[in-house]
């Protein structure tokens, strides 16, 4: 009952602390509830607490056990993390290389086969724009400041006395280009003027100098076909290493310089330039036959992949993939023309052998 003359029961005399039921407290009331019912709190503290795991008061809540998650759906289940093997893959956009190569060839073929000076600009543009990357590349990557300038100018005259006046006007052009650096590059501190100077050396005579063996080729009376076939030859080499490796290359050629090259790709490019070659000697230069056209490919082959090398060891160098992105599908002017230029010299000194150079 609820009344107030309600009275505590007497506690009987003994030991203040029960073993089994705690320590002796003074009763609660009895308090009615929201909904009129009477409650004795003691009493629901005690049950509670005698619950096993149980809260000791009543806003306690006990922790509930997480509910299973159902099983995910099959569109869902979880999948191997292993990825499925991927089919060999070409390491550029083939699709755009081509349609640049195909571009490329039209502009030289018809500058070749219309007025030969146009061709002369052709190479002129393609050699300031490879030395501007090389120069832009050199102070990117090492802090080396090659002077463009004096380094365009030269080689534009290099090329240009290379078709007018052969080789001498070549060597000619190429000592005045590096005394051209020297002095140009007084005019600034000189700090790293060594360093400075021999990069412009050597770039003046890497890019414009080599390239001047291809206007050589063009000033003899057939030019445009020995151009042609130094074109071709060069061409087919890389196409020929590049499928056969892609295909079937195994065994690395050149693994800390060029992990992508490989000794069957070398064999392919040595088969298709020397097949070409027999053709393009029998069929295009005056004078030629076949079994000379077998050691150009050879040649070629050769002098095409080390110039391929020899430039990727630059980028290594440098610590970068290509030397520009000025030609989708192929990088810059100067990773087109890697194979190029140390190829010019060969075909010339080969064809002027074989067929002398008028």
């Amino acid at each position: 009952m609820n009344d107030s003359s309600w009275q505590p029961e007497p506690v009987p005399a003994g030991p203040a602390y029960d073993a089994q039921a705690g320590p002796q407290t003074r009763p609660m009331p009895i308090v009615p509830d929201a909904a009129g019912r009477d409650f004795d709190d003691r009493e629901a503290r005690d049950r509670g607490a005698a619950a096993a795991g149980g809260p000791l008061f009543r806003d306690e809540t006990p922790p509930q056990e997480p509910m299973p998650s159902p099983p995910p759906p099959p569109s869902q289940a979880p999948q191997d993390p292993s990825p499925p093997p991927q089919k060999k893959r070409a390491g550029r956009d083939l699709r755009a290389a081509i349609g640049v190569g195909v571009g490329l060839g039209a502009v030289i073929f018809a500058s070749l086969f219309i007025v030969k000076a146009v061709f002369v600009g052709v190479v002129v543009v393609a050699v300031v724009v490879g030395l501007w990357e090389l120069t832009s590349r050199l102070q990117e990557k090492k802090g080396i400041e090659a002077p463009l300038v004096p380094l365009a100018v030269g080689g534009a005259a290099m090329i240009i006395a290379g078709y007018v006046r052969g080789a001498e006007g070549a060597w000619v052009a190429m000592a005045l280009t590096a005394l051209a650096v020297l002095v140009w590059r007084m005019t600034e501190p000189p700090e790293d003027y060594l360093k400075d100077v021999t990069a412009g050396v050597f770039a003046a005579f890497y890019v414009p100098f080599l390239a001047t063996f291809v206007t050589m080729l063009l000033a003899a009376d057939d030019g445009p076909q020995r151009v042609v076939t130094f074109l071709v030859l060069t061409v087919v080499s890389d196409t020929g290493a590049y499928a056969v490796g892609w295909r079937f290359g195994k065994t690395k050629l050149a693994p800390r310089i060029s992990p992508g090259k490989t000794r069957e790709g070398l064999f392919g490019a040595v088969a298709f330039a020397m097949a070409a070659g027999a053709l393009c000697m029998e069929f295009l230069v005056d004078g030629g036959v076949w079994w000379q056209g077998l050691l150009l490919g050879l040649a070629v082959a050769v002098s095409a992949t080390l110039g391929d090398l020899g430039e990727s060891m630059i980028k290594r160098d440098l610590g970068i993939k290509d030397m520009g992105t000025l030609l989708p599908g192929h990088g810059g002017i100067m990773d087109r023309l890697d194979s190029l230029l140390p190829t010019a010299p060969v075909v010339w000194l080969l064809l002027a052998a074989f067929v002398g150079t008028g």
